[in-house]
């Protein structure tokens, strides 16, 4: 799938991390080596190895970008190995000043195997995690099998916010690097009979009231502070009694918490302040407690009613 992407003649200007050659079958591409660790793709992508530590790997890759030792770049592809837990990797990114204003976070992608999800989600909380802080989840094998009804309700239940391809039939420009980072929340897409696996669940709380961006601040911010590592994914449209005149795109991942990204206006026609919450076993009344000042409600799918 990354192989098509790249294809694209819109993103020859990309840098693709790997945890290693083998992990993407990228042998029969590569067109002439730059240095050990970088090889230059037929269409202009640069691949690095990820061989040390990511952030160094990361800082290496703008030094060369900056100094003219390799071709220049505007887009970063991480891929990552069948292991890897995502909040890790973006506190990474959060953490280290320099890569936060250097870089941007794009899109978190999840491939989920159609023949054998189910049963992956069921065994590995790996693949749950990752299920869950994903922006888009794309299903392969669909040309060996449709993906099963069950799976897809599974995933909508476990992640609404993320939107769901399939990786046969979706334009590869679009899984990828584009705006849908600011569209709204879609809590209408929960199916509350489905069980969620290894204690992670979802839920979307409304609020009646506007919160202060202090209270706000506040509040999701002691919520990280004491309960991050279940903090899995917040994503959300709020907006602020001291900040009216727009509303501000949320994001947080375990204990990373992300700036206000302010909007224009509204994408949707419901001009409610709302957030999803995936969480691992934290109570929907506790965040409601931590979020009192902007009198939350649960949204009606996660009181069982359609």
């Amino acid at each position: 799938m990354l192989r098509r992407v790249l294809a694209n003649p819109g993103f020859a200007d990309t840098a693709v991390l790997v945890n290693e050659f083998g992990a993407v079958g990228l042998d029969h591409l590569l067109l002439q080596a730059v240095e050990p660790d970088v090889v230059l793709l037929p269409n202009g992508c640069v691949c690095c190895a990820v061989r040390q530590d990511l952030a160094s790997t990361l800082y290496g890759l703008l030094r060369r970008r900056a100094d003219g030792s390799m071709p220049p770049f505007q887009r970063l592809v991480l891929e990552t190995s069948g292991l890897a837990e995502p909040a890790p990797i973006l506190y990474t990114l959060s953490a280290d000043a320099f890569l936060e204003n250097a870089l941007r976070l794009g899109t978190v992608v999840t491939t989920i195997d159609c023949v054998a999800g189910d049963a992956t989600i069921d065994r590995f909380q790996e693949a749950t995690m990752q299920a869950a802080c994903a922006d888009r989840l794309v299903m392969t094998k669909t040309d060996l099998a449709a993906p099963p009804h069950s799976l897809t309700e599974r995933l909508e239940a476990l992640n609404p916010m993320a939107t769901i391809f399939d990786a046969a039939t979706a334009d590869p420009a679009t899984l990828l690097f584009d705006a849908s980072s600011t569209t709204a929340p879609r809590g209408h897409r929960f199916v509350a009979t489905v069980p969620h696996t290894h204690g992670i669940g979802a839920f979307v709380l409304r609020f009646r009231r506007g919160m202060t961006r202090l209270d706000f601040a506040m509040a999701l911010g002691g919520l990280a502070r004491d309960r991050g590592e279940d903090l899995l994914r917040v994503k959300g449209l709020m907006l602020f009694a001291d900040d009216d005149v727009a509303p501000a795109a949320i994001h947080a991942v375990q204990h990373t918490l992300y700036p206000p990204e302010w909007l224009d206006g509204w994408p949707d026609a419901d001009h409610t302040s709302r957030l999803v919450f995936i969480t691992r076993d934290i109570q929907p009344a506790e965040v409601m407690q931590r979020f009192a000042a902007g009198d939350p409600v649960l949204s009606d799918a996660d009181k069982g009613e359609n």
